[in-house]
């Protein structure tokens, strides 16, 4: 990855923490869903999950990550590829979302 494509990637992930899951009130990142985040020239795939298959407000993170993404500056086109494995587990979750959360 070169210089300028970690730049991007980073400020990819600023605003992902910007978007909040709605049922639990904390970010996407802090709670673990995002896997990867790929450049290639002006296309970022985000590689993410769902705390579980059925989530009823997968859309709605889907619409707000897309236009998290294309808000950064050279950034063109958003693709999400949603996965299912590694399956999401509380493990993922940043100390940060597991206090708020009062995980522990």
């Amino acid at each position: 990855m070169t210089e300028n494509e970690e730049k991007v990637v980073q400020a990819v992930l600023a605003n992902l923490k910007e978007v909040i899951d709605p049922e639990l009130g904390v970010d996407i990142v802090d709670l673990g869903l995002i896997y990867e985040i790929k450049i290639e020239a002006k296309v970022c795939t985000v590689e993410m999950t769902l705390t579980t298959m059925g989530c009823p407000v997968g859309e709605l993170l889907a619409s707000n990550i897309k236009a998290a993404v294309l808000a950064v500056e050279g950034i063109d086109e958003c693709k999400i590829d949603l996965v299912w494995s590694p399956a999401w587990s509380m493990d993922r979750m940043s100390l940060e979302a597991k206090i708020a959360l009062g995980v522990i």
